[in-house]
């Protein structure tokens, strides 16, 4: 069996991972639509789900991390590059169906009050890929789950405060409209606020391309070869 398809089967043995990687997204669905964004507030909060979606995920590398599985498979042919492509592409997938799901609801439950599905879809899917990037760099500075995960917890509402998630950026004082602009959630915001206010779909293009590069800079960073 490769760690490919092992994944899967681990994470899914665990049925309370099943009601979170799909109860919370479908929950998130029925958010109405407020004063501010105009769109539904699930689909502008949804950054912030994918983020501890992607933490719940990428957790699996410090679990193996921490009961030597990264150990045993160095003296093993699979090569530590294999290991994490092969999760990687696991957990995309996987935050991919999840997408799908999600989008295709809001079709359903919110009709034409949700604005260009597609785009919103490209845009989560392209989150998606950042926030693994993110749950794996921050991983690497931990040494066990526990900790890493609760702290997590904080970190992800902080960045969804200070990256115009929560609330309007414009509502902050312009240090910090500056400053907010090195989170990747503050692009994650900014590229569903196109979307809702129906901007043209090339200013899409900035956004998309600032969270692949932060998803190449948290990859780099949380790559690195540790073995406890």
């Amino acid at each position: 069996m490769t760690i490919f398809t092992f994944v899967f089967k681990r994470f899914f043995r665990k049925k309370s991972n099943i009601v979170f990687l799909f109860v919370l997204p479908i929950g998130s669905v029925f958010i109405p639509t407020a004063a501010w964004p105009p769109i539904p507030l699930g689909f502008h909060y949804y950054s912030l789900l994918l983020l501890l979606l992607a933490a719940r995920l990428g957790g699996i590398t410090l679990e193996d991390r921490t009961n030597k599985t990264l150990l045993r498979l160095s003296a093993s042919p699979i090569s530590h590059f294999q290991y994490l492509f092969q999760n990687l592409l696991a957990y995309t997938v996987i935050l991919t169906v999840v997408n799908l799901v999600f989008v295709f609801l809001g079709v359903i439950v919110h009709g034409e009050n949700l604005p260009s599905p597609i785009l919103l879809f490209i845009i989560y899917t392209v989150f998606s890929m950042t926030a693994l990037g993110f749950s794996l760099a921050w991983y690497s500075l931990f040494r066990h789950m526990e900790t890493a995960f609760s702290i997590l917890g904080g970190v992800i509402v902080l960045m969804g405060m200070l990256g115009g998630v929560m609330w309007p950026v414009e509502a902050m004082p312009e240090y910090l409209q500056q400053a907010v602009m090195l989170l990747p959630t503050y692009w994650a915001a900014e590229s569903t606020l196109i979307v809702a206010y129906g901007t043209q779909a090339k200013d899409l293009g900035t956004p998309l391309v600032v969270m692949i590069l932060f998803c190449i800079a948290f990859l780099l960073l949380g790559s690195r070869r540790r073995l406890t």
